[in-house]
């Protein structure tokens, strides 16, 4: 039976079992592919999407929990502490490999959202579950103070 779920202000029918994690339905059946795998456990953050504004580790999230939520990926994520978190990330060179950074920038973005003016220990509390293979934690956290201040 398939299973609707709203991704980026659209409905989507997905025909898969309502136990398809919801990574799966927005890169295979969505087609939006900025939300990466990384890890598969909910460990690595590569994976992180709002529901409802809230940033979840899409990779171990059932489709079938859409159901009347709300999901934005790294494409249709457009609040302005999105937009400012963006823009701070190309100010600081963030991004070097780049496969984490849909993840990060989604949660970064949910951070600002709920606390416009984070301390450093804020910060790594909320970036904690958003893994950098390049090690970029330096400049990802400048990079939130800079957004945190241009939205000041």
């Amino acid at each position: 039976m398939p299973v609707t779920i709203n991704v980026n202000g659209v409905d989507h029918e997905i025909d898969a079992t309502p136990d398809t994690p919801l990574l799966w339905a927005i890169r295979d059946h969505v087609e939006l592919t900025g939300t990466k795998f990384g890890c598969g456990m909910a460990l690595c953050g590569a994976c992180t999407v709002h529901v409802d504004g809230v940033p979840i580790r899409s990779c171990t999230t059932p489709i079938s929990a859409m159901a009347g939520k709300r999901v934005t990926t790294i494409e249709g994520i457009d609040s302005r502490e999105a937009i400012a978190v963006q823009a701070a990330w190309d100010r600081h060179a963030v991004a070097q490999c780049g496969y984490c950074q849909s993840g990060q920038i989604m949660s970064a973005a949910a951070l600002l959202k709920s606390n416009p003016a984070p301390t450093d220990d804020d910060i790594d509390r909320a970036m904690s579950g958003n893994i950098c293979r390049c090690a970029t934690y330096v400049r990802i956290r400048a990079a939130i103070k800079s957004a945190s201040a241009a939205l000041a």
